[in-house]
């Protein structure tokens, strides 16, 4: 079963301003865990997203569109990025995402994908 981790980062986290060297370490981290998904045929994509303020809010409403720039909701967390890997079950996709070096950031929600309803094939 695939499962959609969506990785959460505190907004005091302030992540993309830590020293380079940091951030360096950061991303070698997550590409070591990217690969050891990968080597366990468990890893289907993941991405980092843009910062928050690059993002647009879209609503349909009555056939009406109106956006809105950035996040919509107010919250102190903001989505960061994503994980789509192959688990056995939910436990074992948390397992999973509780290894990526995002989850000190924030939280992550583990969600099954309904694959009954992709698309893609």
């Amino acid at each position: 079963m695939k499962y959609l981790c969506l990785v959460y980062h505190d907004a005091d986290a302030r992540v993309s301003e830590r020293p380079a060297a940091e951030l360096e370490q950061i991303q070698h981290s997550v590409r070591e865990f990217i690969g050891e998904l990968r080597l366990a045929g468990r890893h289907v994509f993941s991405s980092p997203l843009q910062p928050p303020e690059t993002a647009a809010t879209m609503r349909l409403d009555g056939g009406m569109v109106t956006v809105s720039d950035g996040p919509f909701i107010e919250t102190k967390e903001h989505l960061a990025g994503f994980y789509i890997f192959d688990a056995r079950d939910l436990n074992d996709a948390i397992r999973l995402a509780a290894r990526t070096p995002s989850a000190q950031f924030g939280s992550i929600e583990v969600r099954p994908l309904d694959e009954a309803m992709t698309m893609d094939h």
